[in-house]
């Protein structure tokens, strides 16, 4: 409540989406430690805060928005489901400052990634979870959607690959379970593209699933 009046004069205009942002970082993490939980970040390339980058981490939990917002200071925007404008009060500053997608049309799949490479070629960052939805819990990492991989290739932008390995357990997709506790995040060397083709779009793909992958089954 007390972070309401600034997060939303805020998010009236995209010319103070900077000011948005770090007001949606301070409100992530208020509520990640008054929810009773910490974070460590096992940094294996410390990205440039000011540099532009598509985050990538893999989807488990409710908890993996704020942990990203807790995690990285450069701005960025998400892609997220349309699904969560739903949400009482959160769904309103999501819609107004983030790019949502339709997942069952095509349409909506293919205008968010105009949409995201709008908002590259503006400066900013964006947060795609490649795998597209969450998966089943007994689900380490599912397959990778391309449209992160493309949107790197086209635009020249690096990938950061991301593990977070305490959501899903922390706090599932389940009314009746979670628990406060210690999430760790394992951040990998940054993904540079190097030319604009099909098969440089796999090769990112893949690289980025098996450093998630092999960090995720590390521990």
């Amino acid at each position: 409540m007390i972070l309401f009046p600034f997060i939303f004069l805020s998010s009236l205009s995209p010319k103070t989406y900077l000011q948005f942002f770090y007001f949606e970082r301070l409100w992530a993490k208020l509520v990640l430690i008054l929810c009773g939980f910490r974070w460590t970040v096992n940094w294996a390339e410390k990205p440039d805060p000011k540099g532009q980058y598509l985050i990538c981490p893999n989807h488990t939990s409710m908890l993996d928005i704020m942990l990203t917002l807790a995690v990285f200071p450069m701005p960025y925007l998400f892609i997220g489901k349309k699904e969560l404008t739903k949400l009482p009060l959160f769904g309103y500053f999501y819609k107004r400052t983030n790019i949502l997608v339709d997942r069952s049309s095509y349409t909506s799949r293919k205008q968010t990634f105009i949409l995201a490479a709008e908002k590259v070629d503006e400066g900013m960052g964006v947060c795609i979870y490649p795998e597209g939805m969450a998966p089943r819990e007994e689900i380490t990492l599912a397959p990778f959607k391309t449209g992160a991989f493309r949107l790197s290739a086209s635009k020249d932008v690096p990938i950061i690959p991301v593990a977070f390995h305490d959501c899903k357990r922390l706090l599932p997709y389940d009314n009746f379970r979670g628990r406060p506790g210690l999430l760790r995040v394992d951040v990998m060397p940054v993904l540079h593209p190097k030319e604009d083709s099909p098969e440089e779009v796999e090769r990112l793909k893949n690289k980025c699933y098996q450093d998630i992958l092999q960090s995720l089954q590390s521990k």
